[in-house]
Parts: structure tokens; C-alpha cells; sequence
């Protein structure tokens, strides 16, 4: 049913305003221009779900009062809400996965209620392009991996050069690729540097496997043949340019025994254990020998800054954790144009391209059309029920640890780093033969559609302000103004599609609702509201983001 939402292929359509010149004497003064078109509530919705964790109807009022452009321009002031502070304030736990608890806690706390909605979202995109993941490595490092989302939140306004330094000299990334304990060659003691985030940070953050144009499509050698950004001589360059770094504070190199406080400080260089010779990087580079750790990293993340794949790239990355799957070339051109030059020569702004995506036509149409969306992530249809209806727990916590075996997904708990789902991933029937991609679809296989249809199943029925054996940590839903008007099945219905759709529900949901009602007694207020609610968070509709 998801699959059946997002087939609908892109209208494209150019749109321009003609004006005509008015007749008068030169000192008539201009009639004054005509008043911006109103944002309908399903405008607001739309716009919301792409830039928050879910729209909420006091928010959509916000964005309709303040329109889209400010409403952005306030979210850029909004402070951080970040991780590692409240870690910091937790009693020792008597585990350590109950640390890891706490964590996934506060990132629901920060996503749902933290004024800075449009800063966390950012931060989600990019945790799922620059992936580290709690599960393996660092299982026993819970700090460094807050602080490592914290590292996101705080540069997802930022400028990507910053960004790919502090996730370059990050302990989570360092353990969790490798890095981190990276030693210098040595043929007499058979070891060499270590390869893996060099090829990550080239291969998944920054320019991919091979050149592109900059509207993203391929570039060709003259035998029409896709050309490698990048060999393995460029490979073994930037590994050894990532030697030399360990823990900060540590007692020998590479330890892990290492103090708290070293998994959230970046790491430090280890002159012994740097390589410095000459290495080779990309488009013809060469760092001289002689260099410091230090220079040498510099030069090396200015190399990568610099490629004209970067824009291009994370413009299509980007725009499809926010707007869309399938991104015209025309949009990613826009995008990563931005990128290069954010209007006032700066490269690599990042609040200037998020603006670019979030404004661009694709993405706000100017007349009502159908668009090409998205799925909507599995993370992303459990917040917006919680945001809709206020769902809390008694302890005020969402302990929801195990998110990545209940919907496929977590926060920072890929399986790999390749990310949940690949960006070109392109389920077998109408959509790879349509030449689209669904990534979020490759986590939505029968097995897991089913764990997250009955957790919203449970949600709505039992998980709901009505229960009284609710314990102190249940997630539950307050539905108690859809109860208060439940006979009434046309206003029932249209109450939850207003929270959860923005009110645009199809005259097809709208029926199947219907006639599920009529055979609910009026008094079953309870089951009612629970019907409604459950009915549309399970819908095609629902699952798909416009």
C-alpha cells in the first residue's frame, strides 16, 4: 500500500507570472503589490512534516501566521538541544545499556518538544548520511555517541567544512571506523594504515563513488562510462593522512582505558605515530612530506571540501531525508549551486541549503499539483502520532531502546554504516521499472510492517490516556477531545484527520472509516476515537510524506 502512494510519477511544471505595464503618468505611483497567497492548513502540514518530526496544528498555525521563510529564519535562532548534558546529570546506572537508554530518551524528548524542530531534523538527515551506530563497537562508549548527535545538532546550521572536521576527529567515528588508534606503516611489523574511514568518508559523506555534474547525474568518459572520483593509491593517501590519533587523555596509544571525558573530547595527535611521508589525494594532490599530523589533516579535508562532487552530492542526500526520493535534476542543480556559493561567496553553508531545499518550487509548489514525496521513515510516523497527541509516559520518559527491533530503525542504531536503507534503493515492480527510488522502503518488509502495525495497534488501544494499569514508563496517547465528540462520526473523523493529516484525507479513507464506525456502538466513545486514530496511522496516506 505504501508502494501504491509513492508510484505517482512527477508532474513537472514550470510556472511564471506575467505582468502587464499600466498606462498613467510617470508620477502615478505604482498600485501597490497584491497580498501574499494564505497557506492553507495542508500547506503548513506539508511543510512541517518535511522540516519537523511531525506537525502539530499549533505549529501549523505558527507557520500560516509567519509564513515558510520565517519560520525558518526563527528555527536558525532556536538554542540547541543537545544530549551529553543531560548524560552528564544521570546517577551512575547499574548497567551500561541502561545508558544507552537514557539516551534514546532524551533524543525523543529532544525531537518532540525541543523548540529547535527544524535543527533536529537536520541533525536525523545527516546521523543517516555521516552514520555511526550504537550497535558493535560502540556499545560500551554511550557518551561519545551522544555527543556525537550532539556534534550534528550543533552544525546542522553550520558550515560542512566544520562539520567533517569534528565528525573526522569525533572518538565515536574514530572507534567506530576505525580510525582511532591508527598507526603509521611499519613493513617490519607487518602493519599498515587502516583504510576504512578513508573510503567512508570519500565513498558516503562527501563525493561517492564516482564524478557527477552538477545537477548529480553521472558524468561520462568519452566511452560513456561512469568515471571513479577516486583509486586506491587516493585511498591509501588519505589513510595515511588519518594516522596518528587516539583518545585524548589516554595512557598509551590506541588504549581504551581511557577516562569518560575522552569520549566526547575529540581525539589528539600521536606525532609517533603519524605518517609523514608524501600522500597522494584527490585530483591530482600532493601533500609534501615533512608535514605535521595536523597540517596534513587540514590539507586533506580542504581536498575533499573543495571537489565539485560535494555539492551535488549532499544536495541529493539531503533532499531526500527532507522533500523528496526523486529530485528533479533541475532541483538538485538549484540545491547544490547554493551549496557552492550561499549568495555572498561562502562555501558549504549549511542553513543556506537546507533554506534552498525547503523553499525550492519542487518542494512548495505554487499551485496545487501532485508532487513526488517520499515514504515516510518508521521513526517519522511514531513521532507525529506522539506529537499529535501529546503521548508522554508517568515518568515522563520514552525508554524506547529497542526502537531499531520494533520499527527497523533508531536513533544512531544502523546496522551498518551504510545507513538503514541505501539512496539508491528501488523496490523490483512499478517503481524500478519507472526508473524511481523508495529508499525507505527497504525497511519496510512484511516482517517489520507488522511489528509496527501492532505497536500502533497497541498504541491506540491499550497505550492511551483511558487505561488505568498504565506503568510508570508506557508511552500512551491522550485522545480524550476526539471521545468528547465521538458520536458524531463526521466530526470524529474529521478531528483525527486534522492532527495526523492536516486535514486532507481521501474520500476512499474517509468511507472505509465510515462504515467501521457505524458498527461501534455512540457510547463506545473510547473505542471510537481508538478506531479513527488507528485506521489512519495504519493508511497508505498516512505513510507517505507530500
Amino acid at each position: 500500500m505504501i508502494r501504491k502512494a509513492l508510484l505517482t510519477l512527477i508532474v513537472s511544471a514550470m510556472f511564471g507570472v506575467v505582468g502587464c505595464g499600466g498606462g498613467g503618468s510617470d508620477s502615478t505611483p505604482p498600485p501597490p503589490p497584491p497580498p501574499p497567497i494564505a497557506i492553507t492548513k495542508a500547506e503548513a502540514f506539508q511543510f512541517l512534516n518535511q522540516a519537523t518530526f511531525g506537525a502539530t496544528e499549533a505549529e501549523a498555525d505558527s507557520v500560516i501566521a509567519s509564513r515558510h521563510e520565517q519560520w525558518i529564519s526563527d528555527q536558525f535562532n532556536k538554542p540547541a538541544s543537545l544530549q551529553l548534558p543531560h548524560m552528564l546529570t544521570l546517577p551512575p546506572p547499574q548497567f551500561m545499556g541502561q545508558l544507552h537508554t537514557d539516551r534514546v530518551d532524551i533524543w525523543f524528548r529532544n525531537v518532540l518538544w525541543g523548540e529547535d524542530q527544524l535543527r533536529q531534523r537536520v541533525a536525523f538527515a545527516l546521523s543517516e548520511i555521516m552514520v555511526v551506530s550504537q550497535l558493535g563497537a560502540l556499545q560500551e562508549r554511550p557518551f561519545a555517541v551522544a555527543d556525537y548527535y550532539d556534534v550534528l545538532v550543533r552544525n546542522a546550521f553550520g558550515n560542512y567544512r566544520d562539520l567533517i572536521e569534528e565528525v573526522t576527529l569525533h572518538p565515536a567515528m574514530g572507534v567506530y571506523l576505525s580510525m582511532l588508534g591508527n598507526r603509521k606503516p611499519d613493513p617490519a611489523l607487518n602493519i599498515r594504515p587502516d583504510e576504512n574511514y578513508a573510503r567512508e568518508l570519500m565513498q558516503l559523506f562527501s563525493i561517492g563513488l564516482v564524478e557527477l555534474n552538477p545537477d548529480g547525474t553521472e558524468r561520462l568518459d568519452a566511452n560513456d562510462e561512469p568515471i571513479p572520483t577516486y583509486d586506491q593509491e587516493i585511498i591509501e593517501g588519505f589513510a595515511h593522512v588519518f594516522t596518528g590519533w587516539t583518545w585524548r587523555g589516554s595512557p598509551s596509544f590506541g588504549s581504551g582505558r581511557v577516562p569518560t571525558a575522552s569520549q566526547y573530547f575529540p581525539m589528539e595527535l600521536w606525532p609517533d605515530f603519524h605518517d609523514v611521508g608524501e600522500k597522494k589525494l584527490l585530483n591530482g594532490t600532493v601533500l609534501p612530506a615533512g608535514q605535521t599530523g595536523e597540517q596534513d589533516l587540514a590539507d586533506a579535508l580542504d581536498n575533499i571540501f573543495n571537489h565539485p562532487n560535494v555539492g551535488p552530492f549532499m544536495a541529493i542526500r539531503l533532499i531526500q531525508r527532507l522533500t523528496t526520493s526523486n529530485p528533479s535534476t533541475a532541483y538538485v542543480r538549484r540545491v547544490a549551486n547554493v551549496f557552492n556559493n550561499n549568495g555572498v561567496g561562502v562555501r558549504g553553508d549549511l542553513a543556506a541549503v537546507v533554506s534552498a531545499i525547503l523553499l525550492d518550487p519542487e518542494a512548495r509548489p505554487a499551485m496545487p499539483m501532485e508532487i513526488d514525496g517520499k515514504a515516510k521513515e518508521p521513526l517519522l510516523r511514531l513521532t507525529q502520532l506522539f506529537k499529535a497527541y501529546d503521548a508522554t509516559s508517568e515518568s515522563g520518559r520514552y525508554p524506547l531502546v529497542a526502537s531499531y527491533i520494533l520499527f527497523g530503525q533508531g536513533p544512531l542504531q544502523s546496522p551498518s554504516v551504510f545507513n538503514f536503507f541505501s539512496p539508491f534503493y528501488a523496490p523490483p515492480g512499478e517503481i524500478r521499472n519507472s526508473s524511481l527510488v523508495a529508499p525507505e522502503l527497504e525497511i519496510a518488509t512484511e516482517y517489520q510492517n507488522t511489528l509496527f502495525t501492532n505497536y500502533m495497534f497497541g498504541q491506540a488501544f491499550g497505550l492511551n490516556h483511558t487505561n488505568p494499569d498504565l506503568g510508570e514508563d508506557d508511552i500512551y496517547i491522550n485522545f480524550q477531545e476526539e471521545m468528547d465528540i465521538a458520536e458524531d462520526i463526521d466530526a470524529l473523523i474529521d478531528m483525527v484527520a486534522g492532527k495526523l493529516l492536516g486535514g486532507n484525507i481521501s474520500d476512499t479513507l474517509r468511507a472505509e472509516i465510515e462504515g467501521m464506525l457505524e458498527r461501534v456502538p455512540q457510547t463506545d466513545t473510547a473505542i471510537r476515537a481508538a478506531e479513527t486514530i488507528y485506521f489512519i496511522v495504519t493508511a497508505p496516506e498516512y505513510a507517505y510524506q507530500r
